[in-house]
């Protein structure tokens, strides 16, 4: 597993296995979010077949499915929400993790808490460089 710190409660990792579950509880994770839509993936690796591993671990699974058209404000918000209401740390994957950084790069600027140069060090101190996304963040900051 690669896990990606980004903030205290938040971490990132490309696509994890259902034998990865178990260790990921008994690292502390609470609530693991599968932001990779089931059509990229093998039925293995699907979110039915995480989800039943995970929850045999003990852990709380959501699926988010997340691809350049599905980045929506109501999804941000949603990724936001999944992550406010988790009992402890979450981590979230994708193919990369790069989805999940990014969804929470605007989930930050969205609500404010963070200021652009925070956000894109946390994600860059993690492996993503995202200063590409330095418009958009300004951009929802303002709205």
């Amino acid at each position: 597993m690669d896990i990606r710190h980004i903030d205290e409660s938040y971490h990132v990792s490309p696509q994890i296995t259902q034998d990865d579950t178990a260790a990921l509880a008994a690292a502390g994770f609470k609530t693991l979010i599968c932001n990779r839509p089931d059509a990229e993936v093998p039925p293995v690796l699907q979110s039915d077949a995480m989800r039943a591993a995970a929850e045999a671990a003990g852990l709380d699974f959501h699926v988010l499915p997340l691809t350049h058209q599905t980045m929506t404000p109501e999804n941000i918000a949603r990724q936001a929400e999944l992550v406010a209401r988790s009992e402890g740390p979450v981590l979230a994957y994708c193919a990369s993790g790069t989805r999940c950084t990014v969804i929470w790069s605007l989930a930050q600027a969205m609500d404010g808490s963070r200021d652009t140069d925070e956000i894109l060090a946390k994600a860059a101190a993690a492996g993503y460089d995202l200063a590409g996304l330095r418009p958009q963040l300004e951009i929802m900051r303002q709205v």
